[in-house]
């Protein structure tokens, strides 16, 4: 488990395809320190396990249906990536509990604001928007965040980036009709979807109205 709490970006140094499986390798810096083979480390977001350490430079194999439903697919040498070790108790729990599953890539639609103030649009496919609320939490790219706006007609939400998260995670660099991983609350997901479909059964919804 992951906080999205990113301590640094970090440079891939090297990407190779084969059999299906895209290897990465990132030097993580002091962030390797102490880290073990089979690991779990986020790279933008995505648990990765950690196959090789020689160094600094950690090794991550990406399998097919990973490289398909992320941006790791478009990741190339010189790139950066965010960056998180998983969580371990008696850490402090500074955003919110996120499980390194992706549950789509969204493309930035709208950039306002300036650096010191930024709120970034983004357009998602419409399925995804019922699990979408204002003031509820997402994370990008594995950066945890608040909405702060939801346009349901459009299929879009906002959230408002500080400084702080512009200069630290690789969310300062995107740009309109850029691509981002998204992971959604398990949370609010299975009680929306709980509910979707006591209602969509009418015996089951029957059942509940009628308890006494």
């Amino acid at each position: 488990m992951f906080t999205g709490i990113v301590p640094a970006q970090c440079p891939v140094v090297g990407v190779e395809d084969h059999d299906g499986i895209r290897g990465l390798a990132v030097d993580l810096g002091e962030h390797a320190e102490g880290l073990r083979l089979g690991a779990s480390v986020a790279n933008n977001g995505v648990c990765l396990t950690a196959t090789g350490i020689a160094g600094t430079v950690v090794s991550f194999d990406v399998i097919d249906q990973t490289v398909r439903l992320t941006n790791l697919r478009s990741v190339a040498v010189g790139d950066t990536v965010n960056i998180e070790r998983s969580l371990r108790f008696g850490d402090e729990l500074g955003g919110h509990i996120l499980s390194g599953h992706i549950s789509a890539t969204v493309r930035v639609d709208e950039i306002e604001g300036d650096c010191a103030n930024r709120t970034m649009w983004f357009r998602v496919d419409a399925p995804f928007m019922s699990f979408l609320l204002l003031k509820g939490w997402v994370a990008l790219d594995g950066v945890s965040l608040t909405i702060s706006r939801v346009d349901r007609d459009h299929d879009r939400f906002a959230v408002s980036l500080i400084p702080e998260t512009l200069e630290r995670t690789t969310l300062g660099r995107v740009g309109a009709g850029d691509e981002v991983n998204l992971e959604i609350d398990a949370q609010t997901q299975t009680i929306v979807e709980t509910v979707r479909d006591v209602l969509r059964n009418p015996e089951l919804r029957s059942q509940i109205l009628d308890t006494p």
